[in-house]
């Protein structure tokens, strides 16, 4: 594959960047609706740690582009240093300085002065970081031992309350890790940070860019008002329980009477066909008033349901992301499992005769939650 190459950003690019991603916006579709190769886009981001450079602009005092043009024009008509510093407004020791630097009254061009003296601007301000190697030294510290920036900056205060030159704010901590051109700490410290980010991520809610999502799925929310009440029975909630290497057995949990099926997939296939048939194979047998609804996570292994729902008549809500609570029994469940299913085991040696009798163990069970009726007799009761 032909390697891409880093593409110049334009300040206008910067700029819609900076937009988008302050939005919500992740990286690669920022990218893509610029038309630009995502890598050009992590290569920046990578160079400024992912913190907005702040814009450069001319410091007051400081001489302009016209004025520059107007000392040119008055050393091309003979006039006086002290007269063109007159007509400026200025002292004629800024002009004698500015002339003196950049080639003298032979010499001197508006343009060229101008360009050099912003470049010159853009020389970084040194970070108090860098500048005290022993607070530098301490930050490092404190960072190996997985401290977060906010702790050491608030235990440095503590530390050392009388001496300012050993308090950084946490923010300046983060930035010097993240802009290396700072210098100061090293960005292998960045793996003893929790998130272990290389980058800042601005904080809010990210837009959703369609990876990782289900097509057509129906969210909890629009889940009949009956399931959420569990007075009525028939509404199911089912999961993945993995162990040894990634061997999965699927389990079922009735909302309310919390009646449990196991259901065994066959060689450890959870690809959402196989998981698919598997479910609704272990569902054909049930009656109607107790095959209603089922609510899963957003996992991969449901992708199929469509075609569940069209084989079963059992309607598939999901949860929203990373909300394990919003299928409470199920993850209750699947904790006593452990009892049963440790991780440690390879689930593939088992049967679904072996599934069965640990389903119908922990159905003999008696909860709390009924009473100290077991699951099976709660089941027996809404067959009557």
């Amino acid at each position: 594959m032909a390697r891409q190459h880093y593409q110049r950003l334009s300040p206008a690019d910067i700029d819609e960047i900076w937009r988008r991603l302050r939005a919500g916006h992740s990286a690669k579709p920022t990218a893509r609706a610029l038309g630009l190769p995502t890598s050009t886009l992590r290569t920046y981001l990578v160079r400024c740690g992912g913190i907005k450079p702040e814009p450069r602009q001319r410091a007051a005092g400081r001489l302009s582009l016209e004025e520059r043009e107007e000392i040119s024009r008055g050393l091309a008509a003979g006039q006086s240093l002290r007269a063109i510093a007159a007509g400026l407004g200025r002292s004629p020791s800024t002009v004698t300085r500015e002339v003196a630097s950049n080639g003298g009254r032979s010499r001197y061009r508006a343009t060229v002065a101008d360009q050099a003296a912003w470049a010159r601007s853009m020389r970084p301000k040194v970070c108090k970081l860098a500048t005290n190697p022993v607070l530098a030294g301490i930050v490092s510290e404190k960072l190996q031992c997985r401290w977060s920036p906010q702790q050491i900056a608030g235990w440095l205060k503590l530390t050392y309350p009388d001496d300012p030159g050993m308090h950084v704010s946490h923010e300046s901590i983060y930035r010097t890790l993240f802009v290396q051109s700072r210098g100061a700490l090293r960005k292998e410290l960045t793996a003893y940070l929790r998130t272990g980010r290389v980058i800042r991520r601005s904080h809010g809610m990210r837009v959703p860019d369609g990876r990782g999502s289900r097509p057509g799925i129906v969210n909890i929310s629009e889940r009949p008002a009956e399931v959420a009440d569990r007075a009525v029975p028939g509404h199911w909630e089912g999961d993945l329980v993995f162990g040894r290497q990634m061997s999965p057995v699927a389990t079922l949990v009735e909302r309310s009477t919390r009646f449990l099926i196991l259901v065994g997939l066959p060689g450890g296939n959870h690809k959402a066909d196989a998981v698919a048939d598997a479910l609704a194979a272990a569902v054909q047998h049930l009656p109607a008033h107790l095959a209603k609804s089922l609510t899963w996570d957003q996992g991969h292994e449901m992708a199929a349901h469509r075609r569940f729902s069209s084989e079963t008549g059992i309607d598939v809500y999901f949860c929203d992301p990373k909300s394990p609570w919003q299928r409470g029994s199920n993850e209750n469940t699947n904790g006593l499992l452990r009892q049963y299913l440790p991780r440690r085991l390879d689930f593939r040696t088992l049967t679904q005769d072996d599934l069965d009798a640990i389903a119908l163990e922990l159905n003999e069970r008696p909860r709390q939650t009924l009473g100290f009726k077991t699951p099976s007799q709660a089941l027996a009761e809404v067959l009557r």
